[in-house]
């Protein structure tokens, strides 16, 4: 039966007495003394199709320690599941009963099957800890946004559309293979979409360009046709259980996304028109994509984030939004939470300019914001903003600092890319980051 927490193992636990090694005992310190976590943990585990029965799997304490020492480290779980044989200090922080030494694919289902909302509540959790100990009291805050890209290529129609012919001759050969089949016969179409899209990556000129992409279409129409047509065989055949249901499943998800792609392209390519980026599918197998477009900077293909920060570094919120919606909307609705989470409005605000505007301005003098500096002035005064200019330059100067907070997520938590599928394992992914990082700080904090 799986277990909320670890029996000891040992009396001894061996952190090495290395800069490193005193972080992780200070953290496995903090998660010790936060037991309340494991019982979210604990319900994900069992509520995953995780059995709490049978075979003893690894417990809610050292299933949590795993997921933050592979975001701690930025490590794969090949490279986890090594350094839980090869470091006491891993081991010691993992918790790990015994000889159990878990395989990559056993830290694979048990970290992704966090949700998001326990990495948030964890996060709350720290950010309690970090008030009580007046690490960060929450009273002047920083905010900022940044991208996180998922693991996609930049988009093309043409891409997209032998993309899903791929998906969909796949699907047509897993039909085959179904138990009580029929015999299926079809038509691969996988070359001739390769050799149009690859037409396409080369031709220059949209009057060129249009009969390539009539016979790429016509050429993913025929595919779809084709699974549409397995479809009804098998449901008027001898084929039932699982597998079917599946397989099915697979084939509506796809034959939507792939409509979707035609859709869009004859839209641009014959009907002239700029598609809006809501209406966009970007990638088959990462549909929940986002374009995000920061200022006139490079396209990125993920998720925006907002962010607030405070004087001790801590990232005190995240927010992963929907959509590319400007930093002007988002101002005020990161301070409510702000008053959500910390029980008032901070004194003071710094933020990038693009969140400027004299209605955020009046808004939050309002709702008794004292000073707020904002990067860029887009026309507001000074005097309107703070008491001072030396007021305002600390402010300006103390914004900058979330930079480096962003960067440090990015290059040393992995927050630039999310390496994982769906949308709810990018929201896990992308707050397990900021846990880890928090946890970090927090311990070297408490290590001074």
């Amino acid at each position: 039966m799986r277990q909320k927490r670890t029996a000891q193992a040992s009396i001894y636990e061996l952190f090495a007495d290395h800069d490193l090694g005193r972080e992780l005992e200070s953290m496995s310190a903090w998660l010790d003394g936060h037991r309340s976590v494991l019982t979210r943990v604990m319900n994900d585990l069992c509520g995953r199709g995780l059995k709490p029965t049978g075979r003893r799997g690894l417990s809610a304490k050292s299933a949590l320690r795993c997921a933050i020492l592979k975001q701690h480290r930025q490590l794969s779980y090949e490279e986890l599941a090594f350094h839980l044989q090869d470091s006491a200090s891993f081991q010691a922080f993992a918790r790990l009963p015994g000889n159990e030494r878990p395989k990559k694919s056993t830290l694979q289902r048990v970290i992704s099957a966090i949700q998001p909302s326990t990495w948030e509540f964890i996060h709350r959790t720290l950010m309690s800890t970090a008030q009580q100990t007046r690490i960060e009291p929450a009273q002047r805050i920083r905010i900022d946004s940044t991208v996180t890209d998922s693991p996609i290529h930049a988009p093309s129609d043409s891409h997209l559309l032998w993309d899903g012919v791929r998906v969909l001759v796949r699907l047509l050969k897993q039909a085959r293979e179904l138990p009580g089949a029929p015999r299926l016969s079809f038509v691969n179409h996988q070359r001739l979409a390769k050799k149009r899209a690859r037409a396409l990556w080369y031709t220059r000129g949209a009057k060129q360009r249009r009969p390539l992409y009539r016979d790429l279409i016509a050429t993913t129409r025929a595919t779809l046709a084709a699974v549409s047509t397995a479809r009804e065989q098998l449901l008027s055949g001898r084929v039932t259980g699982i597998e079917l249901a599946g397989w099915l499943a697979q084939v509506e998800h796809y034959e939507t996304l792939v409509l979707q792609v035609i859709s869009q392209t004859e839209r641009r390519v014959f009907g002239g028109e700029k598609v809006p980026a809501n209406e966009k599918c970007v990638s088959l197998f990462k549909p929940h994509t986002d374009i995000i477009v920061k200022g006139a900077r490079d396209v990125q293909y993920g998720h925006k984030l907002n962010l607030s920060s405070g004087r001790s570094g801590l990232i005190l919120d995240l927010v992963i939004e929907q959509g590319n919606p400007v930093d002007s909307q988002r101002f005020m609705p990161m301070l409510e939470r702000h008053r959500a989470h910390y029980g008032a409005m901070p004194r003071q605000v710094a933020a990038d300019g693009g969140y400027a505007s004299p209605g955020n301005l009046q808004a939050a003098k309002a709702h008794g914001v004292e000073d707020i500096a904002f990067h860029k002035k887009r026309g507001l005064a000074i005097a309107d903003m703070v008491k001072s200019q030396w007021v305002y330059r600390r402010l300006r100067n103390f914004r900058a600092g979330i930079e480096a907070g962003i960067s440090c997520l990015k290059r040393a938590y992995g927050l630039a890319r999310c390496t994982w599928k769906g949308l709810p394992h990018f929201e896990a992914y992308v707050w397990s980051s900021v846990v880890a990082y928090n946890l970090s700080l927090l311990a070297r904090y408490q290590l001074e």
